[in-house]
């Protein structure tokens, strides 16, 4: 519902331990992978996001059944209908595209709309137009609509990506999974969670290597079967709840982590002044101390520090002694939390790439709307640190990366309410 808020009385220090929920960004490319392989899937550690929503009404769309009981969600696809996604359906999420690989994959023909999805600038679809039709796609673009056919049999390219694109990585995986030949992606994108989709992929009988790294090399195989699956846990949530733990004073302990994704995210924390521990499975962080300001923030690809942690951090600077510099190299409008976040107190001056935030001794309450995903928990962030009442309105941009997360908050000390 858009008229939805969360109302937050500030003040109070977020302390306790939780459980991070599986990976969005993991999921939905998983999700999609269930498509190519007509058989039954178990995915465990599932998120219950309106996003992992949008994409199980569009597996149902193409005559998919999914069912959910709990974390698991259990998708057969062995009865397929269509290849076509509804326009609506597209537009609920950006991640929607990946499902051109997977249906093309399969089936050899898939018919699309452009994605929605937050609106950070300019996220143009051409790189994952581009890497399959080297495959041997055949794309016609009709007002918006994209009609693809694939040849009966990939047999492999070389791709080289001029960026490392996430998405076009997961749309050449997936539609290159089934063919006859090899596929190699070079400077391919080397975030965790695609090494997750190919984790996936092969538990389902592929063939990909060298995930992880920015060459990754797909041998097709004949079929795909079904398998049970752990997603990943989501390392941008598990930066959002050390955030909140070190805007407000607190300590918190994350379960169910893998500190080894988190090593930029971590490291920014710690230039904070904040006592950061990480275990095998687990991250503590303590906000005992003052926070500092850190001299630059940058964001770049994995491993570089997340685009998507970068609102996170911007709403702790705004606290922390001294002045602070964050550089977006990824998305132009990355700092729509800035002028929300103005509204609180914060001393926050964005101009092209870069973000200067002179922290302030405190934030004061205020009205705020979020405007995208992780501006939207950054706005959270501000409001449990200010003094007095805040409320974020437009949470189902929220609801699209964090599972019930006034719940969460609630369990972890915070004062807070939707309505």
């Amino acid at each position: 519902m858009t008229n939805t808020r969360l109302y937050i009385e500030g003040g109070r220090k977020i302390s306790g331990e939780i459980r991070v929920h599986g990976a969005k960004n993991s999921v939905l490319p998983i999700l999609a992978a269930t498509f190519l392989g007509a058989g039954e899937f178990k995915l465990s550690n599932c998120p219950a996001l309106s996003d992992v929503f949008s994409a199980t009404k569009i597996l149902g769309s193409l005559g998919c059944k999914c069912r959910r009981t709990a974390d698991i969600l259990e998708v057969d696809s062995r009865t397929v209908t269509d290849c076509e996604i509804p326009e609506q359906l597209m537009r609920e999420m950006r991640s929607s595209i990946v499902f051109l690989g997977a249906i093309l994959g399969r089936l050899r023909r898939c018919r699309l709309s452009f994605p929605g999805g937050c609106e950070l600038g300019p996220r143009p679809i051409d790189i994952h137009i581009a890497g399959l039709k080297k495959l041997g796609a055949k794309i016609i673009e009709d007002h918006g609509v994209l009609d693809c056919t694939l040849p009966e049999t990939v047999t492999g390219a070389v791709i080289t990506l001029p960026l490392p694109s996430v998405g076009a990585t997961e749309n050449i995986m997936l539609a290159a999974v089934k063919g006859t030949g090899q596929t190699v992606i070079q400077n391919a994108a080397r975030e965790p969670e695609i090494s997750d989709l190919a984790g996936f992929l092969n538990a389902c009988g592929a063939n990909i290597s060298g995930q992880g790294s920015s060459t990754v090399v797909i041998k097709g195989v004949e079929r795909l079967h079904g398998a049970e699956y752990p997603i990943m846990p989501d390392r941008i949530v598990a930066a959002t709840w050390l955030g909140a733990a070190a805007i407000t004073g607190g300590e918190v302990m994350l379960s169910g982590v893998r500190p080894e994704d988190m090593h930029s995210s971590l490291s920014v924390f710690e230039q904070m002044n904040l006592s950061v521990y990480p275990y095998s499975d687990r991250v503590y962080i303590s906000a005992k101390k003052p926070l500092c300001a850190v001299k630059t923030v940058r964001t770049s690809p994995y491993p570089g520090f997340p685009t998507d942690c970068q609102p996170i951090v911007m709403a702790v600077l705004s606290v922390a002694r001294g002045t602070s510099v964050i550089v977006e190299n990824i998305f132009e409008n990355r700092f729509r939390a800035a002028p929300e976040l103005c509204r609180l107190g914060a001393d926050i001056k964005a101009e092209g790439k870069v973000a200067v935030i002179e922290g302030v001794p405190r934030l004061s309450g205020a009205q705020l709307v979020a405007t995208d995903l992780r501006a939207g928990a950054a706005l959270i962030l501000g409001g449990l640190a200010a003094e007095g009442t805040t409320t974020v309105s437009n949470v189902h941009y929220i609801d699209r990366g964090y599972e019930s997360v006034e719940e969460t908050l609630r369990s972890l000390g915070a004062k807070i309410k939707r309505i």
